[in-house]
């Protein structure tokens, strides 16, 4: 139905528009001038009863309404996911007077206040409520350890680029507590810390673990100080052996020999090894934080599958911090961001994170083998989503869905830009191979996108006409076309497998990466049989859109309670899917719907099926030598 307005109506309505607009950007534009004087932040991070975060800022001012910030697009999240939910009491005084605030109408993360004439300093105060329950976030404080992100207990003046404005920021930490951040300690008075003035940008990008059980390894390779800064629940998890040290440090090595430059003064891993503090992976460019099994060290064979992790946030040092997206390049942290190229900064990301884990030995060839074939099946079998959504749209999942859980991943899709775009980035490598006949690669790539201004950390944006001209100086191709071809979904995503000498086979042995997910999802995996994942508890997790077990009629959320009249288990339902090779009825799943006992007839009988890569005989091994060491 169209709708048409009177000219009289219509003119009340564009002066209506204008009015709003005129009250939505009532927030001063980011400019790129110096702020006059220098932010003090102080941080009390004793309560960790409570998990309560005590701030206490001071601002140099001039008479007048301010409007202070509070970040809301968070590099490395890709959204617009600032936690103010959990800002509370918040106060402004100066001249010892109380001020009033208000929030702006129409942006909800900035804070306007009418500083007094003669005030020439302005004292904020607020609480941080940090998560107490599960649904509430990411648990940040816990008895022995904790977690600050500066963009969560600090407010900034609006109307200046980030860079510029001088910020001296100190913490108080729980009595004795050992710390660890890219941030540079000026001093230490008992157990309250104050860091070196820098930049609010760098602040926001140099967050803290601290904690009762710390130990520090030194990973450096050369000149440049690397360090692995590692925090346990208990004392028993920091035994590293020196080999597992070294394989650390190996990954620094592989990674300036892929690159060819760094982009740091020093760099901190910052790895939680915890069952309490939330788990986390997440870049910066002169740190990254991370978290893993207690039995990191202590079960080194079992918990191989979380080790790409540090190599993934490692990597985006050089991608993503150092070289990012244009459109996520902006002047402070509540100008929306753009995801567009997400592909490039998470995806060849995780491309090489698998081949760096692969290269310094935290992975051996065969778990790296497996773990790509398991990425492989996921976009041959695993993603009918892609039918009606294409790679790129993905990008936008960061604000859409915010990595919310979803009834039908496979089908809604979410972020595939990482394991998707992994699998670009293994096809142009296998291309880059056959163009040059051998003599070139994608560490080619690598060098000239991310290996230059060695030692520097100032943002290089780029965009994608500089990915397809840096492509194109390796080995000349049609690569703008390869590129969207992959990313609009007018091509499939596992070409670079059968291109790198490989094929993707199914069988009736799950591999060691089959395995490790299991273990590690407390579950059963049968996505390529029965299409479903089920819980060891019987709870029906993933269901494939349009699979066996969709077509029968089962959801996620529902619970198995026996398989062909047999209490479930996991080896009841395998065994059951075994069976039904040659018994040709139909499996029989007694399942729990709420309140309701059903039972379900999934015909299926092609046996159990698990991914893995086999060798296509007469063909050149490149991926063999992609993941072999330098």
């Amino acid at each position: 139905m169209k709708i048409i307005f009177p000219p009289v109506a219509l003119a009340v309505l564009c002066a209506l528009a204008g009015t709003v607009h005129a009250q939505q950007s009532s927030t001063p534009a980011p400019q790129d001038i110096p702020y006059p004087g220098t932010l003090r932040v102080e941080v009390d991070a004793t309560d960790l009863n409570r998990r309560i975060f005590k701030v206490r800022q001071t601002l140099p001012v001039k008479p007048g309404e301010l409007t202070l910030l509070y970040p809301q697009w968070i590099p490395g999240n890709h959204s617009p996911s600032g936690q103010i939910n959990k800002v509370a009491g918040l106060t402004f005084t100066a001249n010892g007077s109380k001020l009033e605030w208000k929030r702006d109408q129409y942006d909800v993360y900035a804070f306007k206040v009418q500083v007094p004439e003669g005030a020439s300093e302005l004292q904020v105060a607020f609480e941080y409520l940090s998560p107490l329950a599960p649904g509430q976030g990411r648990v940040v404080m816990t008895p022995s350890m904790l977690n600050l992100q500066w963009n969560l207990t600090t407010l900034y003046p609006a109307g200046y680029f980030a860079r510029q404005i001088p910020v001296q920021a100190s913490v108080k930490l729980p009595a004795g507590w050992s710390y660890a951040t890219a941030a540079e300690t000026a001093s230490r008075a008992g157990d309250t810390v104050q860091f070196k003035t820098l930049g609010w940008d760098m602040l926001q990008d140099s967050p803290l673990f601290a904690g009762q059980y710390y130990r520090q390894f030194d990973l450096s390779v050369g000149d440049t100080p690397v360090k692995l800064n590692v925090f346990a629940d208990t004392p028993k998890s920091l035994e590293a052996k020196p080999e597992q040290v070294a394989r650390h440090r190996a990954l620094v090595e592989q990674a300036y020999k892929l690159y060819g430059a760094h982009h740091y003064d020093h760099y901190d891993f910052l790895l939680a090894l915890t069952s309490q503090l939330g788990g986390i992976g997440l870049e910066h460019h002169r740190s990254s934080e991370n978290s893993g099994s207690p039995d990191y060290f202590s079960k080194w064979d079992e918990t191989w599958a979380g080790r790409d992790l540090l190599p993934h946030e490692f990597n985006h040092s050089w991608n993503g911090k150092f070289r990012r997206g244009a459109d996520l390049a902006t002047p402070n942290f509540n100008v929306p961001m753009g995801d567009s190229l997400l592909w490039v900064y998470e995806g060849q990301t995780q491309f090489f994170g698998y081949v760096l884990a692969a290269r310094s030995g935290l992975w051996s060839r065969d778990q790296a083998m497996d773990s790509l074939a398991n990425v492989a099946a996921t976009y041959a079998r695993g993603r009918p989503g892609l039918e009606w959504r294409a790679l790129q749209d993905t990008t936008n999942d960061p604000t859409i869905n915010r990595r919310q859980p979803q009834a039908y991943r496979n089908y809604q899709l979410s972020e595939d830009y990482y394991a998707g775009g992994q699998m670009i980035w293994l096809e142009a490598d296998a291309r880059l191979r056959a163009l040059s006949k051998g003599k070139k690669s994608i560490d080619d790539f690598a060098r000239a996108f991310f290996g230059m201004d060695n030692g520097s950390y100032v943002v290089r944006p780029y965009d994608f006409e500089e990915v397809v001209a840096t492509l194109n100086g390796v080995a000349p191709d049609d690569w703008a076309s390869f590129l969207r071809d992959r990313l609009d979904g007018k091509t499939g995503l596992t070409g670079g497998i059968e291109a790198s000498g490989w094929k993707l086979v199914f069988s009736d042995k799950p591999s060691v990466s089959v395995k490790a997910g299991e273990t590690r999802g407390k579950n059963v995996n049968l996505t390529y049989s029965l299409g479903m994942v089920v819980g060891n508890d019987g709870n029906v997790g993933d269901v494939l859109w349009d699979g066996p077990a969709f077509q029968a009629g089962i959801a996620p959320e529902m619970t198995v309670v026996a398989v062909n009249g047999l209490a479930f288990t996991g080896d009841a339902i395998k065994d059951a899917v075994t069976a039904a090779r040659t018994d040709k009825a139909p499996i029989e799943l007694l399942v729990k719907r709420l309140d309701r006992y059903e039972t379900f007839k999934v015909d299926y009988h092609g046996g159990l099926q698990y991914p893995s890569l086999e060798r296509i005989a007469g063909t050149t091994d490149t991926l063999t030598k992609l993941l072999t060491a330098r």
